[in-house]
Parts: C-alpha cells; sequence; structure tokens
C-alpha cells in the first residue's frame, strides 16, 4: 500500500469510528432534553445511554472474528451503513408510548454496528503501517478521534437547541464521507477459510447481557433483591463457562492462549480500567454540568471540551513514548496522572465552578490520553469494559444521590409521595410533585438537589480514581516489551492464510 494510500485509509477509519466516539458525547448531551420530550423515566434515560455500550460490549468478539474471516473492509463498510441507518431510525423515535422500547432497542443496533465496524477499522489501520510507524499511526488516530469527538459536545449544544434528533441524524453525512473515503483508499483484507464460533458469541454476549444489567438495576431494584444477585452472578458464571469453552474449540472465538503473554494481559487490564473511567465520564459529567453547575447544553458541551484539552495532546505523546521505548512508561505516567487527577477533581465538585476544576479535569484526560494510545496498540482490545463501567458507576451516582437527597428532602418536610417519587426514578423529584411547595421550600428543594447531585458525581469520581490506581498496579508489572502478535483481530504475516478477494 503506497504512503498516500495508507493515510487515505486512515482518514476513512478516523471518520468512521469518530462516529461511535462522537455519538458517546453528545448523546450524553442531549440526554436531559430527550428524557423531557419523549417522557422517559431516569432509567430509561440511562438505558438509552448503556444499551449502545452494552450491545457494543457483547457482541465486539464476533465483530473482532468476522472481520478475521470475512475480511475487514467488507465488515467496516457493513458496519459504517449498518450504523448510519440505526442512528438515523433513533432520530425517528414517535413520542408515542414505544418512544423508550423504539430508543433503546436502535440504539443497540448502533452497538452492534460499532462492534462490527471498530475492530476491523483498528485491524485495517494497523495492518496500513508497518512496525516501526504503528505506534505513531494509532497516536494520530486516537488523538484526531479524540479530537472530532470534542466536536459532540459543542454539536450537540447548538443542534438540541434546534432539535434533539438531529444529533443522531449527523451521522449521516459522516458514514457517506467515510464511505467516499474508504472508497478512494483501495483497501484490500485477507479473508479466511475457518468457522465462526456462533456458541461462543452467544455466551459471551448473555454473559455481558446479565451482568451489566445486574449493576445497572442495582439501584431501582436494591442490593438486596435475589433477581440483583442473580443477574450478576449469573454473568459472570456465564462469562466463565465461555472462558472454559474457548479452551476446547479448534476455531475459537478468542485465542485464549494470548493471555500467556504477560505484556497482552497488561495492556488489556490498564485498557478496560482506564476506559470503565473515561467512556463513561462524558455522561456523568454532562449531568453534573446541567443539573449541579447549571450550564444550558451549549455551556455543558464547553465543559465536556476541557476533557480533549488534556486528552488529544496526550494521546500523541503517548502513541510517540510506545515506539521509542515501549508501553510501559506511557502506561506508568498515564495511569498515575489520571489517578490524582481524579481524586483532586472530586475534592472540586462542590466549589460549582469550572474554574476550580478545570486543571484536574485535564491531568485526568491527559493521564488516559497517554494510556489509551500505546494500550490500545499493543492488545487492540476487546471492548467490554465500557457498559460495565457506566453500569456500575451509575449504581454509584443513583444510591449516593437518592439517600442523601431523600433524606434531605424528609428533613426540609417534603410530603412523602414526592420521596417515593425520588426513590422510584433514582433522581430529583419531578416538578408536579413538588408544584404546591411554597417558594422557599422550592429553593431549599434546588439546593438540595445540587449539593447532594454533586456528592454522588464525587463518588464516581472517587470510583474512577480508584480504577486508574489499579491500572497503575498493572501498568507496574508491564514488561516493557510490545504484546506479541499485536492482538488478535490483526493477521500477521505467518498466520496470514492465502487472501481470499474481499
Amino acid at each position: 500500500m503506497s504512503v498516500q494510500s495508507r493515510y487515505v485509509a486512515l482518514s476513512a477509519m478516523l471518520f468512521a469510528v469518530a462516529m461511535t466516539f462522537i455519538d458517546q458525547t453528545i448523546v450524553a448531551i442531549a440526554s436531559p432534553s430527550i428524557q423531557a420530550h419523549l417522557a422517559l423515566t431516569r432509567s430509561g434515560t440511562t438505558w438509552g445511554v448503556n444499551a449502545y455500550l452494552l450491545a457494543l460490549a457483547a457482541t465486539f468478539a464476533l465483530g473482532g472474528r468476522l472481520a478475521d474471516v470475512l475480511g475487514c473492509r467488507r465488515m467496516v463498510t457493513i458496519g459504517i451503513i449498518g450504523f448510519a441507518a440505526s442512528s438515523a431510525l433513533c432520530g425517528a423515535t414517535p413520542t408515542s408510548g414505544i418512544a423508550q422500547t423504539w430508543l433503546v432497542a436502535f440504539r443497540a443496533a448502533q452497538g452492534v454496528s460499532a462492534a462490527i465496524m471498530v475492530p476491523a477499522a483498528l485491524a485495517i489501520v494497523v495492518s496500513a503501517f508497518p512496525v516501526q510507524e504503528r505506534g505513531r499511526a494509532l497516536a494520530i488516530f486516537f488523538g484526531i478521534s479524540g479530537g472530532l469527538t470534542a466536536i459532540g459536545p459543542i454539536a450537540g449544544g447548538f443542534l438540541t437547541q434546534w432539535t434533539w434528533r438531529s444529533i443522531f441524524w449527523i451521522n449521516v453525512p459522516v458514514a457517506a464521507l467515510a464511505l467516499v473515503l474508504l472508497a478512494r483508499a483501495h483497501v484490500t483484507s485477507p479473508r479466511r477459510d475457518e468457522r465462526i464460533d456462533y456458541p461462543g458469541a452467544a455466551l459471551v454476549a448473555l454473559g455481558m447481557g446479565l451482568s451489566v444489567v445486574g449493576f445497572e438495576q442495582a439501584a431501582p431494584w436494591g442490593w438486596g433483591n435475589p433477581a440483583t444477585w442473580l443477574c450478576i452472578v449469573g454473568g459472570l458464571a456465564v462469562l466463565a463457562a465461555f472462558v472454559v469453552y474457548e479452551t476446547r474449540v479448534e476455531q475459537p472465538l478468542i485465542k485464549v492462549r494470548i493471555f500467556r503473554d504477560r505484556a497482552f494481559v497488561v495492556d488489556n487490564a490498564v485498557l478496560l480500567l482506564s476506559n470503565v473511567a473515561f467512556v463513561p465520564l462524558f455522561f456523568f459529567a454532562s449531568i453534573y454540568a446541567q443539573l449541579v453547575l447549571g450550564y444550558d447544553a451549549n455551556q455543558a458541551g464547553l465543559y465536556l471540551l476541557v476533557i480533549f484539552a488534556g486528552f488529544a495532546p496526550a494521546a500523541q505523546v503517548g502513541g510517540r513514548m510506545l515506539d521509542r521505548g515501549g508501553a510501559r512508561r506511557p502506561l506508568v505516567i498515564g495511569s498515575a496522572l489520571s489517578a490524582v487527577g481524579f481524586a483532586l477533581w472530586s475534592t472540586k465538585v462542590h466549589d460549582y465552578s469550572l474554574g476550580a476544576q478545570w486543571p484536574y479535569i485535564v491531568m485526568a484526560s491527559a493521564g488516559i490520553g497517554l494510556v489509551l494510545g500505546p494500550a490500545s496498540t499493543d492488545a487492540v482490545n476487546r471492548s467490554i469494559n465500557a457498559s460495565f463501567g457506566l453500569a456500575v458507576l451509575g449504581t454509584v451516582l443513583s444510591t449516593v444521590f437518592s439517600n442523601r437527597l431523600i433524606t434531605a428532602l424528609g428533613g426540609l418536610g417534603v410530603p412523602s409521595s414526592a420521596l417515593h417519587d425520588v426513590a422510584q426514578s433514582s433522581g430529583p423529584p419531578s416538578q408536579s410533585s413538588l408544584q404546591s411547595a411554597p417558594g422557599p421550600l422550592r429553593a431549599s428543594i434546588e439546593a438540595a438537589v445540587r449539593h447532594d447531585f454533586a456528592t454522588g458525581t464525587q463518588a464516581v469520581l472517587v470510583g474512577m480514581c480508584l480504577a486508574l490506581a489499579a491500572s497503575l498496579v498493572f501498568a507496574l508489572w508491564h514488561p516493557g516489551r510490545q504484546a506479541f502478535a499485536s492482538g488478535v483481530v490483526v493477521l500477521q504475516p505467518e498466520e496470514a492464510q492465502e487472501p481470499v478477494p474481499d
């Protein structure tokens, strides 16, 4: 592949994958508008976000295997078209009683399309560049993806003022541009005459689904509810069965033997833990900015943009560090920097000021930027972590917020019906529940909501700090060399069979 074709291919994959990144931030910005317009419950709104992440995580391994067997170019094309179509259907969500089901279903369809597209796109980028240039190429890939993701908060703020539906429709022209660039790149990719492990795909999807549902519903169901633990424990048991099954299959979905490689294990552990913090951050920060800081959608977009002030340049630095000296140094420095950043940020959430928070936001996001480029280049990880992060941290936020708010409102003399509303919704009481409250009481309630949501957000940031601290422990164990095979979705020359035209 010529140098020009390499960078055209890189550009095509950037726009394709950027849709999935933009979608995370832009939907987070619009969540309050979507909830109000469609009359969704707080749980329904959360599922509108998490259905995408859950479907992505549950089918990512299958998407990588499909890219191996059927060809990366073909799967990228299918993924781009599927993502654009499901985005258009999300934007067409009716306002009738089926709104929540419709939105969740097509958000899940977006996730499946992303799972088909992303591993194939990463494989194309990795295989298009020689080993000595791969770190730089992936640094460009993740850095520019982060920069394009920054469009999400800004565009989301402006588009939401017109209609929240346009935040989904914007994916259609981005997809068209990605397809045009892909055609110009003349990418060829080999195919393998092998079977696809559909039973393994079903097991991992079931295990992921049950586990995430358990964590997601822990707040509304309660930790004492047997259904909560049945889902969590049952899901983990199915995932354990999946691992055992994969060791006995001739052509497994995931080659479990690669986990014998220490560098690969560390890369995946670091990537998992850092994404537990990074991906859900946009959702929580967006709601915090609007509910606690009182920002409108445009201002909330600028608040999220601060995240990329640290992330994008740090991703470039991390890629260069990987090329020069291996993955260990950027992983260690990034994990430590991010853990400290989240810890300090958590101490400022009650200041209600971006000016007091932005240095620590930049520090936390820069640390993740240092980590994600090298870890993803090294491992080309199968992303199963974002939906777990959103589910677990969302449960932490809901539990802390609801418990503190119920206590505060009870002390203010709020009617029991409103307290019941808080308990059921895991959020602030509805306007209808409090419309009869006198002005001073309403002001006290608003202050309690603001303070207690900030406290819940503080607990989330502490959780992110702990995840990055655990990432640091793994990073210190890194042997310093690159993981063998550079991941399971990329065909190495010695492993590739005779190419089949794609």
